[in-house]
Parts: structure tokens; sequence; C-alpha cells
């Protein structure tokens, strides 16, 4: 499996897998568009085997452009044909230590990443098993349903 940047040429498979893994949302193609061209504030990586795009995982850089970075994980998708094959795991994990050549460019580090998601969520699980994110709060409906905001401190 290869985990890289996200190119143009991806736009239309990553809104697809989007479409598919966040049924609540609408126009995933537009949606993708704007973060792909909010770049560097949006991160988006993809993975890929045998030329076959797997899942995406969307990190944003949250106020602003700081010298010590606090990271978002703002969407990770799996196809369904790829899911529970760890696919997501090597996302997160992959595209960490590309976003810190990324960061670094800008003599920039990475100091904290945050993630929220629906309080009944099995993904919490990965969260804290792939970032060591913690429970900070949990905000009662949302969007669709009660949200915990977890946090992983000093990954840098």
């Amino acid at each position: 499996m290869n985990i890289r940047l996200m190119a143009a040429a991806d736009l239309t498979k990553v809104a697809q897998i989007h479409a598919q893994a966040f049924v609540r949302q609408g126009h995933s193609q537009e949606w993708i568009e704007c973060l792909f061209n909010g770049f560097p504030h949006h991160l988006i990586y993809v993975a890929e085997r045998e030329n076959a795009l797997m899942g995406f995982i969307v990190w944003s850089q949250r106020s602003g452009f700081r010298q010590e970075v606090v990271l978002e994980l703002e969407q990770l998708a799996v196809a369904q044909e790829y899911q529970r094959q760890g696919v997501a795991r090597q996302l997160i994990t992959a595209s960490l230590p590309l976003i810190k050549v990324q960061l670094a460019k800008r003599e920039a580090s990475l100091k904290h990443v945050i993630v929220n998601t629906r309080v009944d969520n099995f993904a919490q699980q990965l969260y804290r098993d792939a970032l060591g994110a913690e429970i900070a709060a949990t905000i009662s409906d949302l969007y669709s349903a009660d949200e915990v905001f977890m946090i992983a401190r000093n990954i840098g």
C-alpha cells in the first residue's frame, strides 16, 4: 500500500469514496475540490494499491499557519471493498511523517492532533490506538448526534 498526497486526477474517486462513507453529507465532489484547493491549509493523502484508490484522509491546520501546529484529522474514509484491512490505520500512521516534512518546509512542527467524531463511532478506538488521542469533551447534538472531541497531545 502506498500513501501519497492527493493529486488532481484523484478528485472523482475520492469524491466517490466520500459520498459512500459520509451519507449524511452532500455535494461530495464540490466538498473534495474545495479541500483539495485549500492546500496547504488542508492536506489530503490517499491510500492506493496497484493504481486503485482505497481511501483518503484530510488533515487541516487549525488557527492559521503557526510554528507549532495543531492539526485536525478532519475526515478519514475507506472504500467499502477495502474496509477492515488496516487501511484507515495506515492512512493515519503513514501520512503523519509526510505531514511533518510539509510542515518543516515552513519551519513548523506538529504539536497536537485533534479529532471529533460521533459518540457511537467505533473509530474512537482507532484514534486512541493510532494517535494516543483521549476524549476531552462531549458536545451534545452537534451534527447528526452527540460528538466527542479528542486530542492527542505533544505528538510532534
